[in-house]
């Protein structure tokens, strides 16, 4: 028998209990996260910002992310200085007609890094050309890289001097788990940034 609409909805919350669960006990990832956040936050307060980028669901990561750091995820804080390369249309457009789609990130990292500054990639594959790019042009610039990612990481694990990787093959966990690890990664970075006292 088929599954019932009801089945597939239990199934699927249960697949996203069993990542999280998973996630939960991964010290790696906690510490990756924690040390991501710490070197977002030193950048922060030497002048640098961060520059996100990701594709599809990723690129709305990426906005939904950057907004955050911005306005503000819960404290009322300073801004945080975030850039989402997913967000200027022409830019985009100019440069994937002009250069090609896999350099519509890597030529926004030339044109806005520094160095010192962030770069945060989200792939879920972890194999995005346009994303690795970018993390290649941002180490010739000299910004620290981070990554986000699933499966097995793929090619952007290598390339990358952070890279989270959430141990799944389901697209939609993988972004799901993405967005839970955002929201403490800015967390994180605000507590470095401003420490403990904040006015929520």
């Amino acid at each position: 028998m088929p599954q019932s609409l009801t089945e597939i909805v239990h199934e699927q919350l249960q697949q996203s209990i069993h990542t999280f669960t998973t996630i939960l006990h991964d010290e790696t990832i906690h510490k990756s996260v924690v040390e991501a956040a710490r070197l977002t936050a030193n950048s922060l307060k030497n002048g640098g910002k961060l520059l996100v980028c990701g594709n599809g669901g990723s690129a709305a990561d990426a906005q939904h992310l950057a907004a955050e750091f911005v306005c503000r995820l819960v404290a009322n804080r300073p801004a945080m200085s975030a850039i989402a390369l997913t967000t200027d249309t022409s830019a985009l457009t100019a440069i994937g007609n002009d250069f090609g789609f896999d350099r519509i990130f890597s030529r926004q990292v030339e044109a806005l890094g520094n160095k010192g500054d962030i770069l945060l990639a989200i792939t879920t594959s972890g194999n995005s050309p346009n994303c690795l790019k970018a993390v290649q042009q941002a180490h010739n610039q000299e910004l620290t890289t981070l990554a986000l990612t699933g499966n097995d990481g793929g090619a952007i694990a290598s390339l990358a001097d952070i890279t989270i990787t959430i141990p799944t093959k389901i697209t939609a966990h993988i972004q799901e788990a993405h967005l839970a690890l955002e929201h403490i990664f800015c967390l994180l970075t605000e507590r470095c940034c401003f420490g403990e006292s904040l006015d929520s």
